[in-house]
């Protein structure tokens, strides 16, 4: 049974691609979630850690799955796609394929963020989010964001980039930004028109899981050099 590793986002959970999860798990596959390290807990858990504890906890639960298999497909959410992206690179030769959901090259799109907030609900969701998100913990985000761009001209293994068209927190034109410079000889764009930020969750969310299937099921390496 081939093996993937989730990766959920900033100051987020492993809700956020449990679905997906799941729904793999359904297809056999043995998927994995976890907490990165300073996330699901109190504030100042989050605050006490940095990106580089994040990126840890993530390589520490892809080296335990490496340990007991040839090869791991990598799914990372928003933040955590920035980490799979960087696993991606240093265990490139371990890993069977990459899939990025709603990748923050571009972070916050205002305009969505503008319609997104004409909810009550939503507003309330933001304010209460921001303000248990140190400025620290922002910080460290930021500099993820930023260490990033160096990483992507590295990706060589094949990938899957998703991103939904009404995205609040990540610009559209991230996922373009990746094709154009991830080198991959296998990649795939998925744009998905009316999803926001939470790929994994809504209405819309089937049709995504099963072309994450296939792309896995084609597209991840049957056998690794």
């Amino acid at each position: 049974m081939e093996s993937c590793l989730f990766i959920h986002g900033f100051t987020g959970g492993e809700y956020e691609i449990s679905p997906l999860a799941q729904f793999l798990e359904r297809h056999d596959y043995h998927a994995r979630t976890f907490t990165l390290k300073g996330h699901g807990g109190s504030r100042n858990d989050l605050l006490q850690s940095d990106r580089h504890d994040w990126r840890q906890s993530a390589e520490d639960q892809l080296q335990d799955l490496l340990a007991c298999g040839e090869g791991v497909h990598l799914v990372g959410f928003s933040t955590g796609a920035l980490i799979a992206s960087h696993l991606s690179v240093q265990y490139q030769a371990r890993i069977k394929s990459l899939t990025l959901l709603s990748t923050p090259v571009f972070p916050l799109n205002l305009l969505e963020i503008a319609r997104t907030l004409g909810s009550p609900v939503m507003v309330r969701n933001y304010l209460s989010k921001f303000g248990a998100t140190p400025a620290k913990a922002t910080k460290e985000f930021l500099r993820l964001v930023r260490e990033s761009f160096n990483i992507y001209p590295q990706i060589e293994i094949p990938t899957l980039i998703v991103q939904g068209r009404r995205d609040h927190l990540v610009r559209a034109k991230s996922a373009a930004y990746l094709q154009r410079t991830i080198p991959s000889g296998s990649k795939q764009v998925l744009m998905v028109e009316r999803s926001g930020h939470m790929l994994c969750h809504g209405e819309h969310s089937g049709q995504m899981m099963n072309e994450v299937l296939q792309f896995m099921r084609t597209s991840g390496r049957a056998g690794l050099n």
